[in-house]
């Protein structure tokens, strides 16, 4: 389980470390100058890996998510939060398999955070955390977006990152 009071480093608009605040403290307060990574996972057939949320989840409960993500910890780096979120919530271990850097994020780009945004391919479901989700889907990108559409909560960031490296223009190659 998540300690909801981990520190959180702030960081400024080029994202160097300027102080840190407790989590709940960032979240009461709306900062946006925290730091999250975000990883999908895609199919050989083009699906993403989308869980659902439990009810108890402080923000978003029952909400459609990334694959995994999670709050980079004070001192800590995306690679290093990556690694340990991955274990967590998919028991998958980052160093036995290829990941793919989507991108970076900032508030700039209409999301809440600076994040590190990932992408592992593979067909198998992963072995998630039940305190984590509690049901997933394999579904295209285009189906999560108009699930959404059509009310289906879930986290802010998924159907604007989906959109940006799903949906773009300059589709990743398959």
């Amino acid at each position: 389980m998540q300690d909801e009071d981990e520190w959180l480093d702030l960081v400024d608009e080029n994202d160097v470390v300027v102080s840190k605040k407790l989590r709940s403290e960032v979240h009461a307060e709306k900062l946006h100058n925290y730091r999250a990574i975000n990883l999908f996972i895609r199919n050989s057939k083009g699906e993403l890996w989308i869980p659902r949320r439990t009810a108890d989840k402080q923000l978003y409960p029952l909400g459609l998510d990334f694959s995994c993500a999670g709050h980079v910890e004070s001192g800590h780096t995306y690679e290093q939060t990556l690694k340990k979120e991955a274990m967590e919530e998919l028991n998958i271990d980052i160093d036995a398999v290829d990941v793919h850097v989507l991108g970076k994020t900032t508030p700039a780009d209409d999301l809440s955070c600076f994040a590190m945004n990932y992408e592992i391919r593979s067909d198998d479901v992963p072995s998630y955390n039940p305190n984590d989700f509690v049901e997933y889907f394999w579904l295209t990108p285009e189906a999560v977006i108009e699930r959404i559409e059509k009310g289906d909560s879930a986290k802010s960031g998924l159907p604007k990152l989906i959109r940006r490296y799903y949906l773009s223009v300059s589709k990743n190659s398959a």
